[in-house]
């Protein structure tokens, strides 16, 4: 059984930047591909980046350019960076694993991912 703890989140301005953590135990991380999810409030929960186990990305449109997914198999942690955010990037950000995939371009469809972290809250005032 994985189990994935997020950190990092938290309130920042507009333009401004956070970098989320999500730390993974109970399982063998380096063949996982990790993702990140968000769900603001009144919508549905929404890719946002990926990284498989060679280290390929995939980044939802909304946020490429911005936002940087990386790992470190070392450390069992995926981190996401998040810069020049904006206040429509509220939401809580969601750490997710899942095996499938392996080495083929990031997945991201929410519902091929097994396991899921609790969240952490990110507000971007204006």
């Amino acid at each position: 059984q994985v189990q994935l703890v997020e950190s990092g989140g938290g309130l920042v301005q507009a333009g401004g930047s956070l970098r989320l953590s999500c730390a993974a135990s109970g399982g063998t991380f380096v063949t996982y591909t990790m993702g990140w999810f968000r769900q603001a409030p009144g919508k549905e929960r929404e890719f946002v980046a990926a990284i498989n186990r060679n280290g390929g990305t995939n980044s939802a449109d909304s946020v490429r350019g911005r936002f940087a997914i990386s790992r470190d198999n070392a450390k069992n942690t995926v981190y996401l960076q998040m810069n020049s955010l904006s206040p429509g990037d509220t939401a809580v950000y969601y750490c997710a694993a899942t095996s499938f995939g392996g080495g083929l371009a990031p997945v991201t469809l929410q519902r091929l991912y097994t396991y899921w972290g609790q969240g952490t809250q990110v507000t971007v005032s204006s």
